[in-house]
């Protein structure tokens, strides 16, 4: 068993767009890319590629890694996008959004995961693609007073103006003097 640090969501995005754009830019080894999406994604992968007896311990992480920076892991996605159809070439903005700050300046110390899940639906999402919450601030990061810590994006204005009153009422974002700890991941 592998219990993987849960203090904050994984990726920038929630809701079906923002989440498609993390793992297309993990998968096409995009600079830009969400560093914990990757690292989690490998680690994961690494331990299932080592289920495979002629796998030694510790080698499935060096096999998922040179998986993904070949570009095999991008050509087998790209192979089952197209075994489905065309993509309508979504974007991944809604037409209302609303950007929520910092009330004072500091440090993420921590972020309430079923806050920010709970502005995700009132906002539309799943059902609504564009739909949901865009991290611009991570556990960790410095923020100044007033800097942006999410975008919440809605494709309705009945949503958007629920999701918009709860990220006012409470952000989910904790800010404090120090960084938190990083995460790690525990074997059981």
């Amino acid at each position: 068993m592998v219990i993987t640090d849960g203090r904050q969501p994984i990726g920038r995005g929630i809701g079906p767009a923002l989440e498609a754009r993390d793992v297309m830019q993990v998968l096409g080894n995009d600079l830009e890319a969400p560093q914990d999406l990757r690292q989690k994604a490998l680690y994961l992968a690494g331990r299932i590629l080592e289920f495979d007896p002629d796998v030694r311990g510790g080698q499935g992480y060096q096999i998922a890694r040179d998986i993904l920076e070949s570009g095999r892991a991008l050509a087998k996605m790209q192979a089952i996008i197209a075994a489905q159809g065309p993509a309508d070439g979504h974007s991944t903005q809604a037409p209302l959004s609303i950007e929520i700050h910092a009330e004072r300046a500091g440090f993420v110390t921590a972020i309430d995961n079923l806050i920010l899940a709970r502005i995700a639906r009132l906002a539309g999402a799943p059902m609504d693609l564009n739909a949901g919450v865009d991290l611009l601030k991570k556990m960790g990061d410095e923020v100044k007073k007033g800097e942006a810590l999410y975008r919440v994006q809605a494709e309705f204005p009945a949503d958007f103006r629920f999701a918009r009153e709860l990220a006012e009422k409470t952000s989910g974002f904790s800010i404090g003097d120090a960084a938190p700890s990083e995460p790690s991941y525990m074997e059981i």
